[in-house]
């Protein structure tokens, strides 16, 4: 019986290791209507390399990193509520954060409407 829960475990932390090391990714599709992979990170970096370039030379926003992590931050716990089915426990346990956290960033973006995540 031991051996078999030390299988278990052993079994659950290397799949949760691999979930963790596993980049984010979402499929866009190119100017030839080919579905490509593109990773989080490599979005963000688009998109920042772009704000920076349309700047020409002007400051940026003195609030930059609030405003970028709004931009990240909202719709990760919009999409994780959805997946937890409005469930805010499990909610905050997936996204690793404390549960009150998460209902001031709730209230903070504005996404308290009753049953809004719910099937």
């Amino acid at each position: 019986m031991a051996i078999q829960n030390t299988t278990q475990n052993t079994t659950q932390n290397t799949t949760q290791n691999q979930r963790q090391n596993t980049p984010i990714t979402h499929t866009t599709e190119d100017l030839t209507q080919r579905k490509q992979s593109v990773c989080l990170h490599e979005a963000a970096d688009r998109c920042l390399q772009t704000y920076f370039q349309n700047l020409k030379g002007m400051a940026p926003a003195p609030d930059l990193f609030e405003r970028v992590m709004g931009e990240v931050e909202k719709p990760l716990i919009t999409h994780v509520l959805k997946y937890a089915r409005g469930n805010q426990l499990r909610a905050a346990e997936i996204l690793g954060i404390n549960r009150n956290t998460l209902r001031k960033k709730i209230r903070l973006w504005q996404l308290d409407k009753p049953n809004a995540f719910k099937d």
